[in-house]
């Protein structure tokens, strides 16, 4: 008969075989799966995984979904860690590609070197401004930041949908639901000439040096660290909690409103319904892949972008569905969750001996 016994101390060696045993089994499901649809399960993983990178393009392509994920990905590690769990990066994702959106709109006719970080500041800054609201609700009235910023999630996607079939909708642009073109003024440049990846990519990887500087080597880092493993520990050293709280979601809501501001200026060009294909609750998935680790992040917002890219290769060689993405993003973060349960619990045979002993007694 088999048990679960909680080990004496969690597992280093299973917190680190963990994903990659959540990647094999989900890789032996997706096989599964295709075959049950009437595919090959080889050629159906290998255009999923591998074609997508076939060529200099296509690794381009996987670095335009790596950095809004990784972006995001850091602000939720900052939040994790203080065990403050914002579901709501994805709100602010697209609050702040909206917020960026508008004003760079509104200085279309500005010819200025100053317009393009005016806009990714202010993108920044209304992401920081939504990530506020669950701060508030919070630290001032005690409300489950879990539910509140899923909340307005929703809010925000509707925000953005009144936006573009509204005030911002294109008035020259046959009806589509979307706006103007921004300005060259007001668009990020690309890294490499005839290629989409832009130069946000770069400020991403920036951004992972600095916040794990910040976790790995400040004081603030450790208090954020100290709060997510023990409150009460925070509260004897003099940590101020709240504080964390509010730091911990603001500099989260900046991180994911950056991404969404850079997604807009950069590959998308104008503000649409679909800013965001899900990264912020992607990105969820890429912290606990990557274990809050820089290199973890840097690899699972490579593998989560290339599920990305796999979902549109299937799409249009295979004629299935997009939602294959989803799919098979659920399925990695549910055997991830199964295989995290061997941390600090393990599989243990109770003898038959032993249960006649305990039923004799």
């Amino acid at each position: 008969m088999l048990r679960l016994e909680k080990r004496p101390s969690d597992s280093r060696l299973m917190a680190y075989l963990s994903p990659v045993m959540a990647i094999l089994l989900t890789l032996f499901s997706g096989a599964l799966l295709f075959a049950f649809l009437g595919q090959s399960p080889t050629h159906a993983l290998y255009t999923f995984f591998v074609s997508p990178l076939s060529d200099l393009y296509g690794w381009s392509e996987l670095g335009v979904k790596v950095a809004p994920l990784m972006l995001c990905a850091l602000g939720l590690t900052l939040c994790f860690r203080a065990k403050v769990w914002n579901i709501g990066a994805e709100g602010q994702f697209i609050i702040g590609g909206l917020g960026g959106g508008y004003l760079a709109l509104q200085m279309g006719d500005i010819e200025s070197a100053w317009v393009l970080p005016a806009v990714i500041l202010f993108g920044a800054l209304c992401g920081l401004g939504w990530a506020a609201v669950a701060a508030l609700l919070k630290t001032r009235f005690n409300c489950n930041e879990v539910l509140t910023t899923i909340m307005l999630n929703y809010i925000a996607l509707n925000a953005l949908l009144y936006a573009v079939h509204g005030p911002l909708k294109d008035p020259e642009g046959f009806n589509f639901p979307e706006s103007a073109l921004f300005s060259d003024y007001a668009t990020l440049p690309s890294m490499f000439e005839d290629y989409r990846v832009s130069i946000s990519l770069g400020f991403a990887l920036i951004l992972l040096a600095v916040i794990w500087t910040l976790l790995s080597r400040t004081m603030i880092g450790f208090q954020i660290s100290v709060l997510g493993e023990d409150a009460k520990a925070a509260q004897f050293a003099g940590f101020r909690a709240k504080r964390l709280v509010w730091l911990t979601l603001l500099l989260c809501g900046a991180l994911a409103g950056f991404a969404g501001v850079s997604e807009v200026t950069g590959q998308i060009g104008q503000l649409t319904p679909y800013i965001s294909p899900g990264y912020g609750y992607s990105a969820i998935i890429v912290v606990f892949l990557g274990r809050m680790h820089p290199v973890g992040i840097l690899l699972g917002s490579m593998l989560l972008g290339l599920t990305f890219l796999g979902g549109e290769m299937v799409q249009m060689e295979m004629s299935m569905p997009k939602s294959i993405t989803g799919l098979f993003q659920g399925m990695l973060l549910f055997y991830l969750l199964a295989c995290d349960l061997f941390i600090g619990y393990r599989i243990k045979l109770k003898s038959s001996a032993a249960k006649a002993v305990t039923a004799g007694s």
